[in-house]
Order: C-alpha cells, then structure tokens, then sequence
C-alpha cells in the first residue's frame, strides 16, 4: 500500500452533492494517515477560485468551504487542472489558498506512484 490517495473533483455548482462528498472522503483520507491530494478537473476547476464555494451546502453536510479549509489545514494537497483553469477563463490571482494549478502529468506521476484514486 502507498499511503497515498488522490480525489479527483469534476464537480462544482452544478451537482453541489458530489463536489461535497469529494471533499468528505478527501478529509477522512487525508485524517487516516495518507497523502492526499484533490485534484479539481472539469467543472471542479471552479472551486479553485476564491469565494465560489461560499454557498455550497449540501443537506445533511458541512459547508463545502469549510470542509476545503479543514482539508487543507489537515496538511491535503490541492491540484487544478491547468487546461480545465484556462478553458474557464479563470483568474490565477484568485486561487483559493493551498491550491496549485499542475499539468496532467504531475497527476500520472502521483498515480504511477500506486495511489489510489476516487472520482466524482
């Protein structure tokens, strides 16, 4: 076992459930000991932005900002989708903090690695 695990994201406002979930098994992840790291890809791209995710919340759930924060306190690691960034004519000065935008390869490399991975 790698004790790595990586959480790939294709999901923001529009299915607010799944980009939650992501983000709780991020957190259980990232507590039990492995090196996680979130990539947001597609429409996850969109929470890389500062203040998107300020008011997602999914019944029954945390807030998606504050479950973000706790990952990235915990020591989590959050990658965005270069392309994907582009593509949405998103600003780079406004990268939410702990986030670092990577080429598709940096992400092979994690998963050639032998990390586990979940999308949603």
């Amino acid at each position: 076992m790698s004790g790595k695990f990586l959480v790939s994201v294709t999901h923001a406002k529009n299915d607010a459930d799944k980009a939650t979930v992501a983000f709780v098994v991020a957190n259980a992840a990232v507590a039990s000991g492995q090196k996680t790291v979130v990539f947001l890809n597609v429409e996850g791209a969109y929470l890389a932005s500062k203040g998107y995710a300020d008011d997602i919340h999914e019944e029954g759930f945390a807030p998606l900002k504050q479950l973000m924060d706790q990952f990235v306190e915990a020591g989590g690691t959050v990658w965005v989708c270069s392309p994907c960034f582009k593509k949405r004519n998103l600003n780079e000065e406004e990268l939410i903090d702990g986030a670092t935008i990577v080429g598709g390869a940096k992400v092979v490399e994690f998963l050639s690695q032998g990390a586990a991975s979940i999308t949603y």
